[in-house]
C-alpha cells in the first residue's frame, strides 16, 4: 500500500530524515514511535507532500508520489488526522465534515454524513456547534471523521490520543480497531504502547530521523532495553 525508500527530508538547510524506509501493507495497522523531535511528524509530512522529500522515493499502491503536491496525494486516497487537529473554528461540525467530503479514489464512498453520525453520535449531538466550541476529545473525533469523509484507502494519525481523557482514548482505539476490521490501512503515531501493541500489526521506532527498530507487537513488548533506550519507558 505504502512504501518509503531511503527518504531524506530537510527544513531549510537542516536535515531531519536520514535514509528512512518503512512500508505498510494493505489492511495493516502500523505504528511509528519515538521521542519528541525525532522525525515522526516530518515522516507524515513527507508522505502527504507537505514537506516533500529531497531524496528517496515514496510509493503509494505502486505509484511514485514523491514529488506530487499534497492535494493530488489526498485525491489518491491518503488522509491525515494532523497533530493539533486543526479544526476550522468558524465552521460548524457539519460544515467541517462536508467541506472535505469526497467519494474517494474508488468512486464508491463508504463514509457519508449518515455513517459519521452513527459512528460518532456525539458529533451528531454537536452538529451545529462551531469548531471552537468543542472539547479536545470532540475535536479529535471530528478530525478523524473529517479524514474519513474523504473515503481514504490509507489513514495517517499524528498523535492520535495526545492530551485526551482516558475514556476518549479508549473510544478512539475502539474506532481504529473497527476501521482495521474493515480493511483500512492505518499509520498511527502515539505514545500509548499498551494500546498500540493490541491494535497494530507492526511497529517502527524512529531516532533522529532513522528507523532503529521494527517488528511485531510480541517482539516489541519483550524488548525492554529498546523501549527504555528509544521510548523512555
Amino acid at each position: 500500500m505504502l512504501e518509503l525508500d531511503a527518504i531524506e527530508s530537510f527544513y531549510g538547510q537542516s536535515q531531519i530524515m536520514f535514509g528512512l524506509s518503512l512500508n505498510i501493507r494493505e489492511g495493516e495497522v502500523v505504528t511509528l514511535m519515538g521521542r519528541n523531535g525525532m522525525g515522526k511528524t516530518t515522516t507524515v509530512r513527507a508522505i502527504t507532500g507537505l514537506t516533500p522529500a529531497r531524496r528517496g522515493v515514496i510509493r503509494f499502491k505502486g505509484e511514485n508520489i514523491t514529488a506530487l503536491p499534497s492535494y493530488r496525494i489526498a485525491r489518491r486516497g491518503i488522509a491525515l488526522v494532523p497533530e493539533g487537529r486543526l479544526i476550522s473554528p468558524n465552521l460548524t461540525v457539519k460544515e467541517n465534515l462536508v467541506a472535505t467530503r469526497s467519494d474517494g479514489p474508488s468512486g464508491a464512498p463508504r463514509w457519508t454524513l449518515a455513517r459519521v453520525w452513527t459512528q460518532f453520535p456525539r458529533l451528531l449531538e454537536r452538529r451545529d456547534s462551531m469548531g471552537n466550541q468543542l472539547s479536545g476529545g470532540e475535536q479529535q473525533m471530528l478530525a478523524i471523521a473529517r479524514a474519513l469523509m474523504t473515503n481514504p484507502e490509507l489513514l495517517l494519525l499524528d498523535e492520535a490520543t495526545e492530551g485526551l481523557a482516558p475514556l476518549i482514548r479508549q473510544e478512539i482505539w475502539q474506532i481504529l480497531a473497527e476501521l482495521k476490521s474493515e480493511g483500512l490501512s492505518i499509520l498511527v503515531i502515539d505514545k500509548n504502547i499498551q494500546a498500540l501493541s493490541k491494535l497494530a500489526d507492526r511497529h517502527y521506532i524512529i531516532e533522529k530521523g532513522r528507523i532503529v527498530w521494527e517488528g511485531g507487537s510480541e517482539a516489541l513488548m519483550s524488548q525492554h532495553e529498546i523501549k527504555n533506550r528509544y521510548l523512555g519507558i
